[in-house]
C-alpha cells in the first residue's frame, strides 16, 4: 500500500523570489541617484554656510585688529574666530578638503574652484550667490 501524503509544503517558488528581487533592484535603481543628488546638494549648502562663517570671522578679526578694507587676512588669523573643535577650526577647508585660504577684509570669500567643479551638476554658480567662484 502506498501512503500518499496530501499535505502541501509551504514556500516560494524560484520565479516568485526572482520577481521580488527584480522589484527591489528596480526600486534601488530609482532611489540611489536621488539619494546621491541630495547628498551633493547638502554638501553645497554646507559650503555656503562655511563661507558665511568665514565672512563673519574675517569681519570680526578686522574690527578687533583695526584692519582696513583690502587687508589680507591669513588663514590662521580668521580660523582663530571659529568655534573650537569645528571642522573649519580644525582644517580651514571644505568637505572635500579644498582649502579656503587667506581672505581679504570687506571682500566676500570665494568657493574653491575644485569644490565648484565637484558640485556644479547639482549646484550652479547662482546657488552659491553672492559668493564668487575662485579663479
Amino acid at each position: 500500500m502506498l501512503n500518499k501524503s496530501n499535505t502541501k509544503r509551504g514556500g516560494f517558488t524560484l520565479v516568485e523570489i526572482m520577481i521580488v528581487v527584480a522589484i527591489i533592484a528596480l526600486l534601488a535603481a530609482i532611489a540611489v541617484p536621488g539619494f546621491l543628488r541630495a547628498r551633493k546638494r547638502s554638501q553645497a549648502s554646507r559650503v555656503v554656510n562655511d563661507l558665511r562663517l568665514i565672512d563673519a570671522a574675517v569681519d570680526q578679526y578686522a574690527i578687533e585688529n583695526n584692519k582696513t578694507t583690502g587687508t589680507k587676512v591669513d588663514t590662521t588669523d580668521w580660523v582663530a574666530y571659529m568655534k573650537k573643535g569645528s571642522a573649519l577650526y580644525n582644517t580651514a577647508s571644505d568637505v572635500f578638503g579644498n582649502s579656503y585660504g587667506a581672505q581679504t577684509v570687506d571682500s566676500l570669500p570665494a568657493v574653491p574652484k575644485d569644490t565648484f567643479a565637484t558640485l556644479s551638476d547639482v549646484a550652479p554658480a547662482t546657488f552659491f550667490s553672492p559668493y564668487p567662484i575662485a579663479p
